[in-house]
């Protein structure tokens, strides 16, 4: 998927979020919101997969464990949602790891928990050559870019 393309999934993506923000507003449990989303982007005709599985190995190929990605859209983007105050830097951390072990780029996080709609686009490099030409600037291999706030 292009860089073009992603970027017109994560604008469908936040439209459609920030379409249920004004309509649902906040105070429903997490699950309401993933399921109000999926259901969303399915009638536009996104492939949408809820709960997806996401197994964590250890260096030696060993599987020491395993996540559950809130969505993940059209095989390129996972969608992590939250129903909670503020976000918080565990939050971005959950995102960027669930980027890792799934060996995706893209993820968006969104809360819904809070008066103000929240978005914001992570990306992870699939290549290290833009967090060595910058060391010390960049965290390894991650950036996050794209935060929206909206009364």
């Amino acid at each position: 998927m292009t860089t073009t393309d992603i970027m017109k999934l994560c604008d469908q993506v936040r439209e459609s979020a920030y379409a249920i923000h004004q309509y649902h507003g906040n105070g429903y449990l997490e699950k309401v919101y993933e399921n109000a989303l999926a259901n969303r982007l399915r009638k536009a005709g996104l492939k949408v997969e809820q709960q997806h599985r996401l197994i964590i190995h250890d260096e030696d190929g060993a599987e020491i464990g395993e996540y559950f990605a809130d969505l993940l859209i059209e095989d390129e983007l996972i969608i992590e949602l939250k129903a909670c105050k503020s976000i918080k830097d565990e939050h971005k951390a959950q995102l960027l790891n669930y980027l890792k072990g799934a060996c995706k780029e893209h993820g968006l996080l969104i809360n819904f928990g809070s008066y103000k709609f929240f978005i914001k686009k992570f990306a992870r490099s699939t290549t290290n050559s833009l967090a060595s030409k910058l060391p010390g600037i960049l965290p390894p291999m991650f950036f996050a870019f794209l935060a929206f706030a909206v009364k």
